[in-house]
C-alpha cells in the first residue's frame, strides 16, 4: 500500500459524513507506519473504544470505512477466525465488525458485518510479522502472495457489500 497523509485519509470515507471524518482520531504515527506490508490501514479510535476504521486502495485512491464492534467481548474461551486473512484467535482476538452502508442505505440504518482481527493487523499476520496470542497461524499450502491475494480479495469483498 502507498504512503497515505491525514488528508487523504480524511477525504477517503465512503460511510460517514465529511464532518463526522473531519472529527475521526487519524493516527500521528502515518510516518512510521510499515507501508509495504499493508494491504489495508487500520486502526482503533482511542477516544472512542467501539469505533474502528479501515482505509484502502481501490481502483487507485484510498476508499476507507468507519466500523462499530461490541465494547464488551463475551466468550473469552472460544477460538475465532478472522474472515479477512483467516488468522484464528483466542478469546477477543476476532470482533464482529460493522460499518453503516454508503449512500440512501447507510443514511437508513443499513449495516454490513465481518469477523475481522480485533486490532485490525491482518497485513501483518499474513505476512508473519506479527503473531496471534496463540503464538501460531495455521500452516498453509498456499504461497505468501496467493494468502495477500486471498486477504485483498474477503476485504473487497466487504467493501463491495457496503457499497450494494
Amino acid at each position: 500500500m502507498r504512503p497515505l497523509t491525514e488528508q487523504d485519509i480524511r477525504k477517503s470515507f465512503v460511510n460517514c459524513s465529511q464532518g463526522e471524518a473531519k472529527r475521526l482520531a487519524v493516527p500521528r504515527d502515518l510516518g512510521e507506519r510499515p507501508w509495504d506490508d499493508l494491504d489495508f490501514l487500520g486502526w482503533r479510535d482511542p477516544g472512542a473504544p467501539d469505533r474502528s476504521y479501515l482505509v484502502t486502495e481501490r481502483d487507485g485512491r484510498p476508499v476507507g470505512v468507519t466500523l462499530r464492534f461490541p465494547a464488551a467481548q463475551r466468550g473469552f474461551l472460544r477460538r475465532s477466525m478472522c474472515s479477512v486473512c483467516l488468522t484464528t484467535h483466542p478469546g477477543g482476538g476476532v470482533s464482529l465488525m460493522t460499518a453503516r452502508k454508503a449512500g440512501a442505505a447507510g443514511r437508513e440504518g443499513n449495516s454490513v458485518g465481518v469477523y475481522m482481527c480485533t486490532d485490525l493487523a491482518c497485513s501483518l499476520y499474513v505476512r508473519g510479522k506479527r503473531l496471534p496470542q496463540s503464538g501460531t497461524r495455521f500452516e498453509e499450502s498456499l504461497t505468501l502472495q496467493e494468502q495477500i491475494a486471498r486477504t485483498t480479495a474477503n476485504l473487497r469483498a466487504f467493501l463491495d457489500r457496503l457499497r450494494a
